[in-house]
């Protein structure tokens, strides 16, 4: 299985529309003749689109030789209107898809069996563009699609395809844009071919899809909206998870499950008890697991940074000690993985979505969100108030972070209900900033323990005094943090910000 970054730009085309000259752009670009290609793709999904929903595509296309080659293509979640997504290709034939490309959309299957929900046949033609040396930069595909239903043709449409090949300048593509447009290609439109085909089925919005609130929404609506957005938001950064593209990704997945945690406490008066607490311990070891990894990563580029900024022999020898942390991070990369491809994880995502879906509401819930959703926040900033105005200058480690979880299902509650109460926002931001400083200082508590336990474990000298240096740089920024959060403190305790709850 092959795994590339894609980056190309799609743009619509008229009948009468011709390919112009694209090798002349700059003296570096060069295009080779036209190829002809004719292209039948069949693209398989679940019977209600759940992949393509979530922008997921995943094809067999034949007519580029041997028995033809599967593709999934996957959006990056954290910037969905960027012209990127991550391609896995694998040759085979029709049939059944390959193994790897399945469990990657595996989360977003939830165990429903895809099969062809359509069918592109489409006359392509070609152009490769190489730079003076013959290497790859990208290629403009000039294609004209049908849209095959049967034995007969359903619908045909025209368009230009360009894409930058890894490594080619960034200026490529908008040069190339720039050229197509003033021979007559229309306005960059990223719908992929297949949900041009499909037609508005496939612009729903992907599982579970978060209901529209209106002026005056119920306190149901409010919480089942905020609710909605995290079970999306852990669906989308699931195949970002599995195919370990990035840390953001187990971030953002820890994060949804947290949120959902916190939110099904803070609004606990307005569900059945029963319903919320099976879906609080099910999300407990979840969150558990991302966890592990997530802190692995945060610890990584910490100490990464701070080992690139010792002088001389050090910063080499932290370097080789932080290796263990690597492991250490691959060991719960597996064990997370293994949970992902589990039924138990599975039944939950389908669980998370049915809840969502049909929430267990109880008759207060149907109240006006704006005099219901205020009390129920009020209780955890209540709490975080007391235990901020109860610390002093000498809080121990263990009481910062005490008060940042605090922050965290304060801020949670806040955030769940601006789309209901606007004035909740200010307060919002603010406790985000507190549980940044109070997350940097419990960060910084945290690696100085992998520090000291690393050397306990066993490593060279060294390494050790490496490991030293380090240990003082996160003592340092750890007191920094200790001594900025009251400043941070004062500006969520503001009464603008506050007010909506007094």
């Amino acid at each position: 299985m092959e795994v590339n970054l894609e980056r190309e730009v799609k743009l619509g085309a008229w009948p009468g529309f011709r390919l112009p000259d694209v090798g002349n752009l700059t003296p570096w670009l060069r295009a080779r003749p036209a190829l002809e290609q004719l292209l039948d793709a069949t693209y398989l999904d679940a019977p209600d689109l759940r992949l393509v929903r979530a922008g997921v595509t995943l094809r067999h296309r034949a007519g580029e030789g041997g028995e033809g080659r599967w593709t999934l293509k996957i959006p990056h979640p954290a910037n969905p209107d960027r012209l990127e997504r991550t391609e896995l290709t694998e040759d085979g034939p029709p049939g059944l898809p390959p193994p790897a490309l399945l469990g990657a959309v595996r989360g977003l299957l939830r165990g429903a069996e895809p099969h062809p929900i359509a069918r592109l046949q489409t006359r392509r033609r070609l152009v490769a563009l190489v730079d003076g040396g013959g290497r790859a930069l990208g290629e403009v595909a000039d294609d004209e699609v049908s849209v095959i239903e049967g034995d007969r043709v359903a619908a045909r449409f025209r368009e230009v395809e360009v894409e930058a090949a890894p490594g080619a300048p960034d200026s490529l593509l908008p040069l190339l844009v720039e050229r197509l447009r003033l021979a007559g290609a229309g306005e960059p439109d990223p719908t992929p071919k297949l949900v041009r085909a499909l037609g508005p089925r496939a612009l729903l919005p992907p599982d579970p899809i978060v209901p529209p609130l209106g002026p005056e929404p119920s306190a149901a609506a409010a919480v089942q909206a905020a609710l909605a957005a995290s079970v999306q938001r852990l669906l989308g950064h699931d195949p970002v998870v599995r195919l370990d593209l990035g840390a953001f990704g187990v971030h953002q997945a820890r994060v949804s499950t947290r949120r959902l945690r916190s939110d099904l406490k803070t609004f606990e008066p307005l569900v059945d008890p029963a319903w919320a607490a099976g879906l609080r311990e099910q999300l407990a070891w979840l969150a558990g697991a991302l966890g592990s990894v997530r802190d692995a990563d945060v610890m990584g580029q910490r100490l990464r940074k701070a080992a690139e900024r010792l002088g001389g022999a050090d910063g080499p020898q932290a370097v080789r000690l932080l290796k263990r942390l690597e492991r250490e991070r691959d060991h719960h990369l597996a064990e997370l993985h293994a949970l992902f491809d589990g039924t138990d994880y599975l039944s939950l995502l389908d669980r998370l979505v049915g809840a969502v879906r049909d929430p267990a509401f109880l008759p207060v819930a149907e109240g006006p969100a704006a005099v219901v959703l205020p009390e129920l926040v009020r209780r955890p900033w209540k709490r975080l108030r007391r235990d901020a105005d109860r610390l002093g200058k000498g809080a121990t480690d263990e009481q910062l972070h005490e008060l940042r979880i605090r922050t965290k299902r304060a801020r949670y509650a806040a955030e769940a209900v601006v789309r209901a109460v606007p004035e909740a926002a200010l307060l919002a931001e603010a406790l985000a900033e507190l549980q940044g400083v109070l997350g940097d200082q419990h960060d910084a508590v945290v690696a100085e323990g992998w520090l000291r336990g690393a050397v306990a474990a066993g490593c060279s000298r060294q390494q050790a005094m490496a490991a030293g240096l380090l240990i003082a740089a996160e003592r340092q920024d750890a007191t920094e943090h200790r001594d900025a959060w009251r400043a941070m403190w004062a500006k969520a305790d503001r009464k603008k910000a506050r007010a909506w709850l007094d």
